[in-house]
């Protein structure tokens, strides 16, 4: 299973590569080499958290991303949130049919209970705490 995948794991590795540079914008091309992607995928990846409001994105000459928030303000949940969807790991761990027992079943309750302790985990981590 994996918990975080990679789109989480480079657009942390670029807001991180971002908010040390210290500059007002940060072109892809300076990004590629830091994160170790591909630019066009990298790209893609900058685009989906520049129409979430995560960057803002400057046009022509001299332009690329720019954090839109402070990196204390970017929370690795955000991250998770526009890049691979909700974190989920009380699905019935029995099949892929939700049994009649989904209300009540003990299993489903604990997982439930580690789910929220690890959201809550994942909610407390900025790019601030990344740098």
């Amino acid at each position: 299973m994996q918990l975080i995948n990679r789109n989480v794991d480079y657009a942390a590795r670029a807001l991180i590569f971002m908010a040390r540079a210290n500059k007002p914008t940060v072109s892809v091309t300076q990004m590629q080499e830091e994160v170790g992607v591909a630019r066009p995928f990298l790209r893609k990846i900058l685009q989906k958290l520049h129409n979430a409001g995560i960057l803002q994105a400057v046009k022509g000459k001299g332009g690329g991303f720019a954090l839109a928030r402070r990196p204390e303000n970017i929370r690795l949940s955000d991250l998770v949130a526009v890049l691979q969807g909700p974190l989920k790991l009380n699905d019935c761990v029995f099949g892929e049919k939700v049994c009649r027992s989904h209300a009540t079943c003990l299993l489903r309750q604990k997982i439930s209970f580690t789910e929220t302790r690890l959201l809550a985990e994942i909610d407390a981590i900025t790019v601030k705490d990344l740098l």
